[in-house]
Order: C-alpha cells, then sequence, then structure tokens
C-alpha cells in the first residue's frame, strides 16, 4: 500500500487525540473512496450527456432558487 501524508491544523488534531479508539487513516480512506466512486458516476453520467455547460447552470440555477425556496418556507413555518 502506498503512503500518503495529510496535514491537518493542530486544533483537529487535538480534537482528533480525543478519540484514540477511531481508526482515522482508515476513515480518510473510506472518504477519498467515496468521493472518487462519486465523481467517476459524474464522470459517466456526463460523458453521455447532451447538456451544454450553459444548460447545466441554468438547471443548477433553478434547482438553487428551488431549495432556498423550500428552506425559506421551512423557516417560516418553524418559526409559527
Amino acid at each position: 500500500m502506498v503512503s500518503l501524508t495529510l496535514s491537518v491544523p493542530p486544533e483537529l488534531k487535538r480534537r482528533m487525540d480525543k478519540h484514540p479508539e477511531i481508526r482515522w487513516s482508515s476513515q480518510v480512506r473510506a472518504i477519498i473512496q467515496q468521493q472518487l466512486d462519486d465523481l467517476e458516476t459524474t464522470d459517466r453520467l456526463a460523458s453521455k450527456s447532451q447538456l451544454t455547460e450553459r444548460d447545466v447552470e441554468e438547471l443548477a440555477a433553478k434547482v438553487d432558487a428551488g431549495m432556498a425556496k423550500r428552506w425559506k418556507e421551512a423557516k417560516r413555518e418553524a418559526r409559527r
């Protein structure tokens, strides 16, 4: 297995040290693996897409606007 050195801020290291039961290298490996799986899935989907970059930007803007509206409505309902 290849070794990888990772730098973390001192405060993060201090917090990690409070949990010696956690195998942090295993956790980081799992996160990297999941991220790569997600990227590869995205690449496969994008390679079959006929959307232009502009189409994707417009769709993303609509999704963002819709999510913002739902969040504001939920926040309003929570205050009642």
